[in-house]
């Protein structure tokens, strides 16, 4: 399988972790790249940051128009009819990017995966499914569209999963959030859930949360 284009963000010195971060619906890897100047990481650290684009295909809520998209979204209700079997194809393009990170020389238990909204969909089916445990979850302003059909491995027994979303979020309503965390719980997993004022976005208050995860993680 070929590799997906990605945007990179290296560290001054050889990278020893490493944050791939999924973008979503109709954006590209630039969208959070500039996120990380803000994370308050220090300096000299070695984390390494991999933004993958999603393909261009026809998405059907938006009259089949092409656009960036690591899945078709068939039905925009409550449960989100999606094409299940292009987001386990996008996970499986996800655990490409890991084994070519350890390729590289970074341990699997050293790398995190984050998303937003579409990008954390495709986040929880790969981070849950690798065969490696991982160093952990961030799931932005999402839904966790594989619960009924997830088969976790070992590996991610106990992963930390962080879960963020917005209290006026009008694309993906918070409860989609709450239930993804209420689902994770049940299968044992430890989630931190974390809510903020805004709607389907990313706030300054977020971000530097994210900072302090990463940094508890990785540093």
């Amino acid at each position: 399988m070929s590799l997906l284009p990605a945007v990179e963000i290296n560290p001054a010195g050889t990278p020893d972790a490493t944050v791939i971060w999924l973008h979503g619906l109709g954006a590209s890897g630039h969208d959070f790249e500039p996120i990380v100047p803000e994370l308050g990481l220090p300096r000299g650290h070695r984390v390494r940051f991999v933004f993958p684009h999603a393909p261009n295909i026809p998405v059907t809520i938006n009259q089949g128009m092409l656009m960036p998209a690591w899945y078709d979204i068939l039905a925009m209700d409550l449960e989100r009819k999606v094409d299940a079997a292009q987001l386990m194809a996008s996970a499986q393009a996800v655990h490409a990017l890991i084994d070519a990170e350890v390729a590289s020389g970074v341990a699997a238990n050293r790398i995190v995966i984050a998303g937003f909204s579409q990008g954390g969909a495709v986040g929880y089916e790969a981070a849950l499914t690798y065969p490696e445990r991982l160093a952990g979850l961030l799931t932005l302003s999402t839904y966790f569209a594989t619960a009924q059909t997830l088969i976790a491995a070992a590996a991610s027994e106990g992963m930390p999963i962080e879960i963020h979303h917005g209290r006026n979020d009008p694309i993906v309503p918070e409860a989609m959030g709450q239930r993804a965390a209420d689902q994770l719980r049940a299968l044992g997993y430890p989630v931190n859930y974390r809510r903020y004022t805004m709607e389907h976005a990313v706030c300054p208050a977020q971000v530097a949360d994210i900072g302090r995860w990463l940094k508890s993680l990785l540093l």
